[in-house]
């Protein structure tokens, strides 16, 4: 191995085809993301057919594009990293088989990468990692508190028992009338409102971590309905707002309790309901309030990009962790798996 390693890294697990050479683990030399949004929009969500269809037109480009704008071949890189899971099957495979032609086309390591941990490594690509620290994901599928000891040291403290909140921030937004994809549409509106509308705060058990958001969205859609029902005016800044407090008060609240506990170095918020302006804006607030120190990445490596998996990728590089040409992908992963003891 060289003494500056250089990760080809794919992501595909969604609606986003990305390639991104990472050099050792910090250094974006090259990061491409095609989106399918145009795409998914008409049908009012991410179709599975549709983006896999997309990955398999979209992913040989990809590659060639991002080896180009980094100025580099294959021989020059390591190791060949790529999202295994959680995801869509079919746009997962797209990016899996494509990482593996290349593996065992140029004899390459060929690095299994948690899509979560992806999320998380992220915030490395901007301000190191200070452990121990907590990460707050929060995105469409998952909404989890992660505590980490070390690198690669994963435990849940707490997870969503229903809707993730990224889905719920999808439903209320279809439900006002807002297209896809509604969650930055419902942050943008919610920017104009007053919180009027006394939506319910869902804190479960007095000890617990985890969330839900199920009630929360159902509230919502049926104060929407009556409303409707009754023909009285509906003031849409007004319901995003009340419905965004909501489930920022309770974000935050169970996620500083959870720092305080633990006593961390460091709060790190990934996934793609990180690039909420409401939530970045009282997270900041909270944690300058009780001493936290906060990262949170740049909007563009809060979305589903390959750059945060050839960060994750780096360190399961060095802890030499791979995969064989049998390397699957997977719907569901539980991260606590994932976790390398150093």
């Amino acid at each position: 191995m060289s003494e500056t390693t250089l990760i080809l890294a794919i992501e595909s697990s969604c609606d986003e085809t990305s390639v991104s050479i990472i050099e050792d683990g910090k250094h974006i030399l090259s990061n491409i993301v095609l989106s399918q949004i145009e795409s998914h929009k008409r049908f009012g969500g991410v179709v599975p057919e549709v983006a896999s269809r997309h990955h398999v037109e979209g992913i040989t480009a990809t590659i060639d594009e991002s080896l180009n704008s980094a100025k580099l071949t294959m021989k020059d890189i390591d190791a060949v990293a790529v999202t295994q899971g959680p995801g869509l099957i079919g746009a997962l495979l797209v990016g899996i088989n494509a990482a593996k032609a290349l593996a065992f086309a140029y004899d390459k390591p060929l690095i299994p990468v948690h899509h979560i941990a992806g999320h998380i490594y992220a915030n490395h690509l901007e301000q190191p990692l200070q452990f121990p620290l907590i990460a707050l994901i929060v995105s469409g599928g998952h909404t989890e508190l992660v505590y980490m000891k070390d690198h690669l040291s994963f435990e849940v403290i707490g997870e969503t028992r229903d809707d993730a909140v990224g889905e719920a921030y999808d439903k209320v937004a279809r439900t006002i009338g807002l297209s896809y994809p509604g969650g930055p549409q419902v942050d943008k509106l919610a920017a104009h409102g007053e919180d009027c509308y006394d939506f319910p705060r869902v804190w479960l058990d007095k000890n617990s971590y985890d969330f839900s958001f199920s009630g929360l969205k159902s509230a919502v859609i049926n104060k929407l309905h009556n409303l409707r029902q009754k023909g009285e005016v509906i003031n849409e800044a007004n319901v995003a707002t009340s419905f965004q407090n909501s489930v920022v008060e309770v974000l935050v609240g169970k996620t500083i309790a959870a720092c305080k506990n633990y006593n961390v170095n460091q709060l790190i918020v990934a996934g793609g309901v990180a690039s909420n302006k409401g939530l970045r804006a009282h997270l900041t607030t909270a944690c300058e309030s009780n001493d936290i120190n906060l990262s949170i990445p740049s909007p563009k490596l809060c979305t589903d990009n390959a750059a945060m998996i050839g960060a994750a990728g780096h360190y399961l590089f060095k802890a030499d962790v791979t995969a064989d040409m049998s390397l699957n992908g997977y719907n569901h992963m539980d991260i606590e798996q994932c976790s390398i003891e150093q």
